[in-house]
């Protein structure tokens, strides 16, 4: 039991920076050269405006911020899970493969205890006579 909960500790632990290092390669590699092809500025600044901003004017307006859908970011995120995704089936396909061939390995037969022993001994000797 205490090594399956440190195993899974440790998995998360990975996890964690298994993440951070796929949103990097997302964030800082993949959308650019994405944009770049598209001929976009980002994908970050992707976003539906709803409400636009506005200052706050000297009559006493207060100033209202922007109100938007980011699908930028959501598309980011997208491509970020995509390759968590496909990275962690393909771990767990190269896991199984292994463990697959160390199920195939025949067990090798136990060995006789010592009452089979001295049966065997006994029905040697009976045949014998």
């Amino acid at each position: 039991m205490k090594g399956n909960i440190v195993d899974m500790a440790v998995g998360v632990i990975i996890g964690g920076a298994f993440g951070k290092i796929v949103s990097s390669l997302v964030n800082d590699i993949i959308m650019p050269v994405i944009s770049i092809i598209t001929g976009g500025d980002g994908y970050k600044n992707l976003k539906y405006v709803i409400t636009p901003a506005q200052e706050a004017t000297v009559e006493g307006q207060a100033a209202v911020e922007e109100v938007a859908i980011n699908y930028g970011i959501f598309i980011q995120n997208i491509v970020d899970f995509v390759i968590i995704a496909l990275s962690i089936f393909v771990a767990l396909r190269v896991i199984m493969k292994f463990k697959k061939k160390e199920e195939e390995k025949p067990a090798a037969p136990p060995e006789p205890t010592k009452e089979e022993v001295l049966l065997t001994e006994i029905r040697d000797l009976l045949a014998k006579k």
